[in-house]
């Protein structure tokens, strides 16, 4: 089945008041394809900021975080129903930043669910170290991320999940997983979502590629059968966001 286009723009610890209306300004007036599903995260500060300035019938704004406890004794925790309370629909989980500062897989799955039972809608991200990448465990490091992702998930929770496969050696370094090599992982995620999961699952879940995404390197990307769309980091502070959104075209 045909599985809607997905970009998402992860601003990461960057922005101004003014910074990040004037790229929302931009995406507003900009001729975005209206086939491409487009959510931006901004810092947890700028989030009020963000909602009220969207008014692109396609963009939506996302947390890049949110804790699995409800409102309580948490400081300096985000709870998933205060981002309800803004307005949200969705958060990032599980990014590499997060997950090398101390997330386990069990954590992010943790947030993950009380994400999704809370209202939320979740880009959860997965990906494997250059060390892991050259000892050939690629596949079996996703694969444990994915586990851990499904012992917490029922069958209509996938409904609510985008998957974002971000290599670690590729984000913020201006290198870049091949077409193929990017492709070659999307598929593996992909039959082990049949085979885990289920068929129905496989075939609907948008799967996204993220590390040093351009407007260079989308549109070949955009092309591979598995590669539903992007997860976008410093490029998406700039004007060519808009060329990486449309290049599904």
């Amino acid at each position: 089945m045909a599985r809607k286009f997905f970009v998402g723009g992860n601003f990461k610890m960057n922005g101004t008041k003014e910074s990040i209306k004037a790229i929302i300004k931009n995406l507003n007036e900009a001729q975005l394809d209206p086939n491409v599903e487009v959510v931006i995260a901004p810092s947890h500060l700028y989030l009020p900021i963000a909602v009220d300035a969207v008014t692109a019938s396609t963009v939506s704004v996302s947390a890049q975080n949110v804790y699995a406890k409800p409102n309580g004794a948490h400081t300096g925790e985000v709870s998933v129903s205060q981002l309800k309370d803004l307005g949200l629909n969705w958060t990032i989980t599980g990014h590499s930043e997060r997950r090398a500062g101390g997330e386990s897989d069990e954590n992010v799955a943790d947030k993950t669910k009380a994400a999704i039972d809370g209202g939320l809608s979740v880009i959860w991200c997965c990906g494997e170290s250059l060390e892991e990448r050259e000892a050939g465990n690629t596949v079996a490091v996703v694969e444990k991320q994915l586990a851990a992702l499904a012992a917490k998930l029922s069958g209509n929770d996938w409904k609510k999940i985008v998957i974002a496969y971000e290599p670690i050696w590729a984000i913020g370094t201006g290198k870049v997983a091949t077409t193929e090599q990017a492709q070659e992982v999307h598929a593996a995620i992909r039959k082990w979502l049949k085979a885990k999961v289920s068929d129905a699952v496989a075939d609907k879940t948008r799967i996204l590629y993220g590390g040093s995404v351009t407007a260079k390197n989308s549109k070949d990307l955009a092309k591979q059968p598995d590669i539903d769309g992007f997860l976008v980091g410093g490029a998406s502070l700039k004007p060519e966001f808009v060329d990486i959104i449309n290049s599904n075209q």
